[in-house]
């Protein structure tokens, strides 16, 4: 089995997630990330037991990389996808996979011109339990799909919030993906935001969005970074599809280590295993088998539509109709 090599462009927390997946797969490898800070890549390095470089052009003319993952700051993913594609590796691209829908049709006119693969990060749908609901869903086994929820309540400490974008971007992104994945295609959207204490930032950090499928499907999504969800069976983080002969849902809090784990205070171990689950399918389906991706630059561009409707949404007070 040839060995695909893997390099980093960034290596912020995200990576070591990453890492973790591609060193723990067998005919993987990390070969080395560049990463803006320099002095922090080396750190970063030596705890992946990989190379660094001192320039991206050193990266990516490197003939032991079959791949390279985008892992930083979203501004940054056009500009870093266009270069990996011309340089013919194949790329996985963090989410939200570019700020605008401009962008991302440059992307994909890059990887097609050059034809190499592109996956964004939509990693929630690479969970053993969505990819179930969507076999139930496809089998007919539940129905015809009447709602679907998903429902995210996390407090995140000032200091992220703070860096971060408003939950609309930063987290209903991973719900338009999922939503696309098991529900459908919108038909209209209407979504309403909240910012609790502007004084800390001004970025929203509660939404909600009502959205009606082009199948008839209602689907409700929610974010908040300024609280919690301690009540019985909480809504941390959970997804929820219910059809004319049955439901599935997923949920957080099915799996939980009491150990903090970057913004989140307790490890919902789920979350890792997702992104570990995300760099597998690329690494073994993806590049091995030359499968098509579960999520597309296209599914991409769908979901900037959507978060760009609820930013209209919010901003006019109206109802969004999406065609």
């Amino acid at each position: 089995m040839k060995t695909i090599g893997i390099g980093f462009i960034g290596a912020g927390d995200i990576a070591d997630l990453h890492a973790e997946a591609i060193n723990g797969l067998p005919g993987a490898k990390l070969v080395g990330l560049w990463n803006r800070t320099f002095e922090k890549g080396v750190k970063k390095a030596e705890k992946f037991g990989c190379k660094t470089y001192t320039t991206v052009d050193d990266l990516l003319s490197d003939a032991e990389i079959d791949a390279v993952f985008i892992l930083t700051n979203m501004e940054t993913h056009c500009d870093y996808t266009i270069q990996v594609a011309k340089a013919g590796k194949h790329i996985l691209v963090e989410k939200p996979a570019a700020s605008n829908i401009a962008e991302l049709e440059k992307m994909q006119e890059a990887i097609t011109k050059a034809n190499v693969k592109c996956m964004p990060v939509h990693n929630y749908i690479y969970e053993t339990g969505i990819k179930r609901a969507k076999s139930m869903i496809e089998s007919g086994k539940i129905g015809d799909v009447v709602q679907f929820y998903m429902m995210y309540n996390i407090h995140h400490a000032d200091d992220i919030r703070a860096r971060y974008p408003g939950v609309i971007s930063q987290i209903l992104t991973h719900h338009s993906y999922t939503m696309l994945y098991l529900a459908g295609q919108p038909k209209t959207i209407s979504c309403l935001k909240h910012t609790v204490d502007p004084t800390l930032a001004p970025q929203e950090n509660v939404a909600m969005a009502n959205i009606q499928m082009q199948n008839g499907t209602l689907s409700h999504l929610c974010a908040s970074f300024a609280n919690d969800d301690h009540a019985g069976d909480p809504w941390t983080c959970i997804i929820k599809v219910i059809g004319t002969k049955g439901s599935t849902r997923y949920s957080y809090r099915d799996w939980v280590i009491n150990d903090r784990n970057g913004a989140h205070s307790q490890t919902y171990q789920c979350y890792p295993e997702s992104i570990k689950n995300t760099a597998t399918h690329f690494i073994n389906n993806v590049l091995r088998q030359d499968e098509e991706p579960l999520s597309s630059i296209e599914d991409a561009i769908t979901c900037q539509r959507i978060i760009e409707a609820c930013e209209k949404s919010v901003k006019e007070g109206i109802h969004v109709n999406f065609s």
